[in-house]
């Protein structure tokens, strides 16, 4: 626990230092604490707080900066949010309302980027399994079959199987008649139940086939994870403390190429309530251990469906990010209740 001269003293500090970015001395933290102390006194506070590990003391200088742990105890119990303008809400409003379900997505996203200049990003609604219309096999090489599978929203999938041996164009023709005939309408789930006895009753030479369709069917259309839409990752690179460490930096790109682990945190935050924050090494994910994560969940018909956020650095100003995701958050869930499909 910190007395109320220690919580002051780190509030000018974290805000001071998230103005300028440079380390934040003794004297600066007596002019713009408000305090009347001594130098001496302020230095011993400061000793304390960096035994405690709210601050520390880079090489290069005297002064301090917040740790993440100073941070966290700042955003928790020091931080004064920003209310939006309300010109800005204004704006956010006309940017995602009246668009299109494919369009609000990528749109919240480039919205989040351009208000904070770092990188915005949204995990889509997820989508149910699809369920086929048509079926089709066409010959590759010898023993190798391209699957094409059309769904009955219109989604068009196509996978390659390798088989043990060559089939004939009437045998494709005969496996993609079956399988149209009788499991039309029916997600490739629901097909493997069916087939379950009768593709006992297939032919031997028929059987390693379907086997291969309904493995890479069920692969194509039941994949239900999210997509994360990832807007303005370059503004990273105007980011001093990031683009100084060009290892991590790369590690930080294959990050949003991948973005397998950033869903997965962005998953853990639909499942919390409001908006959550992840300061350097809290997210679990090596990459991120200099920035902050800055998540809400939104929600169709009051179903959470996805999330929205903001990756920064640590040293961003929360009193504007948070609001900014908050909003978006809600203005999301707002456009796309609105509309009948998603």
């Amino acid at each position: 626990m910190l007395d109320d001269r220690s919580r002051t003293l780190l509030k000018a500090l974290v805000e001071h230092y998230i103005a300028d970015g440079q380390p934040v001395g003794s004297r600066a933290l007596s002019k713009f604490s408000g305090l009347d102390l001594s130098p001496a006194t302020i230095r011993n506070v400061m000793a304390d707080l960096e035994e405690a590990g709210f601050v520390a003391s880079p090489h290069t200088s005297a002064g301090r900066v917040p740790t993440p742990r100073g941070y966290r105890l700042f955003v928790d119990n020091l931080l004064i949010v920003r209310p939006l303008e309300v010109r800005q809400l204004g704006a956010m409003e006309e940017a995602l309302h009246g668009q299109p379900a494919n369009r609000v997505i990528s749109s919240a996203s480039q919205l989040l980027s351009s208000l904070t200049h770092f990188a915005g990003v949204v995990m889509a609604p997820r989508r149910s399994p699809g369920r086929i219309r048509q079926v089709e096999f066409l010959n590759l090489t010898e023993k190798r079959i391209l699957l094409i599978i059309v769904t009955t929203d219109g989604d068009v999938q196509n996978r390659i199987l390798v088989t043990e041996r060559a089939h004939s164009a009437a045998e494709l023709v005969n496996a993609a008649n079956y399988l149209n005939q009788n499991f039309a309408g029916l997600d490739f789930e629901q097909i493997r139940h069916r087939l379950s006895a009768e593709i006992l009753q297939l032919r031997d030479d028929m059987r390693p086939l379907m086997e291969l369709a309904l493995a890479a069917g069920d692969e194509a259309l039941s994949d239900n994870s999210a997509p994360c839409v990832i807007s303005g990752e370059h503004n990273l690179l105007d980011v001093e403390e990031l683009s100084s460490n060009m290892k991590r930096l790369r590690e930080l790109f294959d990050l949003f190429e991948q973005r397998s682990s950033l869903m997965r945190l962005l998953d853990v935050s639909n499942r919390a309530a409001g908006v959550q924050i992840y300061i350097g090494g809290e997210s679990g994910i090596a990459p991120l251990d200099e920035c902050s994560v800055i998540a809400a969940p939104y929600a169709v018909d009051g179903q959470v469906v996805g999330s929205v956020g903001v990756i920064g650095p640590t040293r961003m100003a929360y009193e504007r990010v948070i609001p900014i995701v908050d909003i978006t958050a809600k203005l999301l869930s707002s456009a796309l209740s609105n509309q009948n499909n998603y």
